[in-house]
């Protein structure tokens, strides 16, 4: 076999030429006297022609064939191809490696289950779309590569094998065979290594790196992921975040073709919640949310009281389409986040309608609220309570989404792309008076301006924290990082953690900041969400080549499996399952 051309890149410029081709025939059309043949390979689609069928052996759907014959101009052009002007006129055609029947067919569009499609992905693979959404994610290593290399940054691996450590999920982990009893973990990042290698002087670091975390799943999450990783000293925020946005700008062109314009805005993130009900806007479309308990605190309703928060949403040309049935679902959506029952008030014949416009509130909260709202005709108007910011914030934003989507409000070929900054340093935790988690992580540096609140009010502490965010998806977030030993120690104890604690687990770590550690920072891109953006998909397990389902499963290989006593006896572990 002796390839001259691979299929996807004939062109008129070919005409004439004798080639060799190989690939997979697409399909196949017999119409007596010519036989009509779809030859794929990687690069895409070429027509092929045989003059004479019978010359030619028996071919199916998805046989491997070598094909042999001139190039031609097409008489009817197939505007559908990139092939479209040109066949090729079959002289030979040879059997490679025959194929049966399969599953499912081998196209772009395909009513395949997605775990039938999963049990046999190297069919899967062969669909154009699936094939070109791995071409865009190598397409961005590449553009990472070459970015980072032409900045000084160096590739450095980090260890697979970790100690387990509090990063926000639960660790995969790892028995040692020499150690029994211990365990290794899988990363969940690389966080600690690549602030290690900011003290050991690297300066610049960047790593294409596998994470594992074991957390519940959903379209934009995986078991396993790749992160495009860097860290870097003696840069503050804005140089750090124009750095990103030269990668950003050079992958959008080389990947898409699609010019970012810079610099991108930057919304603080209470702006953020407060206007889109969400940590990762998508700014694409409006219905931002509104507060109104100026207004709404006059009415006799007594659901509002001790509520700090009362905020709607907008929705304009719902309000008579919308019937008991839909505030049902709606209020479903809206108990996830603790929200109470939805009230729904009716624009039309230019006045406010409903149940709770009737009985709580009078003329005068009516007028108000239908001038500071601009009310339309036929404008739903959505309103919740809550004691707690974040609960009505993303309630009403998971609504605004909601609507969003279900009223095509969105672009689905636009790129919308901003950073989120200003992120609190610490969420408190709901009912537990002077107790946090970390927004982002525990090695977050506080602004400076904002240190002597740790002591006093940690929950008004802003960090150096960035998330960028691509189409209402975080794409990638990062921070400056705290570098100074006694900071670090106060932010775990902040947190809950013990002095023995601390030292068991971190100690390791912060202490190399006793050592000279420079002021440092970074951020990590989720390729595989990168990928998912550009490719224009909502399922990121279109755009890796062998994912996990929804339950963590591989249809394909059946894994995770048990192992045999002998293996768990190695390592000193005994499995007891309740029956």
């Amino acid at each position: 076999m002796e390839r001259t051309d691979f299929n996807g890149n004939l062109r008129l410029k070919d005409i004439g030429r004798k080639v060799t081709l190989l690939g997979w025939v697409a399909s196949k059309r017999n119409l007596g006297g010519l036989l009509f043949i779809d030859l794929r390979d990687s690069t895409g689609i070429v027509g092929c022609t045989v003059l004479n069928p019978d010359s030619v052996p028996e071919i199916k759907n998805e046989y491997v064939v070598e094909v042999k014959g001139e190039v031609k101009k097409k008489d009817t052009p197939n505007p559908k191809l990139k092939t479209g002007e040109i066949e090729v006129i079959v002289s030979s055609l040879k059997v490679i490696n025959k194929a049966e029947l399969t599953p499912f067919i081998i196209a772009d569009k395909t009513d395949a289950l997605e775990d039938t499609r999963l049990q046999y992905r190297y069919l899967d693979l062969r669909r154009p779309c699936l094939l070109n959404n791995l071409k865009i994610r190598a397409e961005i290593v590449k553009c990472f590569h070459s970015y980072f290399d032409e900045h000084g940054f160096l590739e450095v691996e980090t260890p697979i094998l970790n100690l387990s450590s509090p990063e926000g999920a639960r660790d995969y982990l790892v028995p040692s065979r020499t150690r029994k009893g211990s365990f290794y973990a899988l990363p969940q990042s690389p966080q600690l290594w690549k602030q290690l290698l900011m003290v050991g002087g690297i300066e610049r670091y960047y790593q294409v790196a596998k994470c594992f975390r074991d957390e519940d799943l959903r379209a934009d999450r995986q078991p396993e992921f790749t992160q495009l990783d860097l860290e870097t000293s003696f840069l503050d925020m804005d140089q750090l975040l124009s750095l990103m946005e030269g990668f950003l700008k050079k992958m959008f062109k080389d990947v898409v073709n699609f010019d970012l314009p810079l610099p991108l805005r930057r919304m603080k993130y209470w702006d953020a919640m407060d206007n889109y009900g969400s940590d990762k806007p998508d700014t694409r479309y409006g219905l931002l949310l509104k507060d109104i308990k100026g207004i709404m605190s006059k009415t006799s309703f007594p659901g509002f009281e001790n509520k700090e928060f009362i905020k709607c949403l907008v929705i304009p040309n719902q309000a008579k389409v919308t019937s008991r049935k839909v505030l049902d679902e709606l209020n479903m959506e809206a108990k996830k986040f603790n929200l109470p029952s939805l009230i729904a008030l009716k624009y039309e014949n230019n006045a406010l309608i409903g149940s709770f416009a009737d009985k709580f509130m009078d003329e005068e909260t009516k007028s108000q609220l239908v001038s500071f709202l601009e009310l339309k005709e036929d404008d739903l108007v959505l309103v919740s309570s809550s004691a707690y910011r974040r609960d009505i914030d993303f309630g009403l934003g998971a609504l605004r989404t909601l609507y969003g989507k279900k009223l095509n409000l969105i672009d689905p070929n636009s790129f919308d792309v901003l950073w989120v900054v200003d992120f609190p340093m610490f969420d408190p935790i709901e009912g537990e008076e002077g107790k946090y988690t970390a927004e982002h992580h525990p090695f977050t540096r506080p602004r400076d301006e904002d240190l002597p609140l740790l002591d006093s009010k940690p929950e008004e502490v802003l960090a150096y924290a960035y998330d960028i965010i691509i189409n209402g998806y975080e794409a990638g977030g990062g921070t400056l990082r705290i570098y100074d030993h006694d900071i670090q120690w106060k932010i775990f104890k902040l947190l809950g953690l013990s002095d023995e604690d601390v030292a068991a687990k971190f100690g390791w770590f912060i202490d190399a900041f006793k050592y000279g550690a420079p002021p440092h920072g970074g951020l990590a891109f989720g390729l595989d969400r990168l990928t998912m953006i550009l490719a224009h998909t909502d399922n990121i397990r279109d755009v890796e080549a062998f994912p996990k389902n929804l339950s963590a499963i591989d249809p394909m290989s059946h894994a995770p499996s048990k192992v045999d006593e002998d293996q768990l006896k190695a390592v000193g572990i005994k499995v007891d399952l309740e029956k």
